[in-house]
C-alpha cells in the first residue's frame, strides 16, 4: 500500500508498505542464521494431509459425521497458516526527495510484524509528517543516510 502525505513544511512523502515473505536478518538472529528450508513444513503439510484421506477412507459407513465436527476441524487445521500470513513482517519505507530550499533527500526504513499493526503505525508516520514534516524518531522508521 503506499501512501502521499504532505508535510508541514511542504514537501512530498511517499509512506509505502510491503510484504515481506521472509523474516529479515538481524544481528540478534546470528546464530539462527542457518535455515532448514522448507522440506519440514511440506512434509508436515503431506503427513496431515495423508492422515486426513486415511481417516475419511477407513470410516464405517454406519457412522454419521456431524457437519459442524468438519467445520471445526478445517479451521484448526487453518488456525497456524492464517496466523502466519497474519504475522509477517512489513517492510515500511517513506522518503521525499527533497526540495530546492536546502532540505535533503531523506529515506526511512523499518520493519513492522502485523498486517494490522502495519495499517496502524503507516496512519501514525503520516500523521507525523505532516504535523512535524518527519517520522518520529521514537517509531520503528530508522533514517537511512
Amino acid at each position: 500500500m503506499t501512501r502521499l502525505v504532505k508535510g508541514a513544511d511542504g514537501r512530498m512523502w511517499t509512506v509505502r508498505s510491503q510484504l515481506e515473505w521472509t523474516n529479515p536478518a538481524t544481528s540478534d538472529d546470528f546464530e539462527h542464521d542457518v535455515a532448514g528450508g522448507r522440506g519440514a513444513g511440506v512434509g508436515m503439510a503431506v503427513l496431515v494431509a495423508l492422515l486426513a484421506v486415511g481417516l475419511i477412507v477407513w470410516t464405517p459407513e454406519g457412522v454419521f459425521v456431524p457437519p459442524w465436527l468438519v467445520l471445526a476441524l478445517i479451521l484448526a487445521m487453518m488456525f497456524f497458516p492464517a496466523r502466519w500470513v497474519l504475522r509477517r513482517p512489513w517492510r515500511v519505507v517513506a522518503e521525499t526527495p527533497g526540495d530546492a530550499d536546502e532540505r535533503p533527500p531523506q529515506r526511512w526504513v523499518g520493519t513492522i510484524r502485523g498486517v494490522f499493526a502495519v495499517r496502524q503505525e503507516v496512519a501514525k508516520i503520516a500523521r507525523n509528517i505532516e504535523v512535524y514534516s518527519e517520522p518520529d524518531f521514537r517509531g520503528p522508521l530508522q533514517l537511512i543516510e
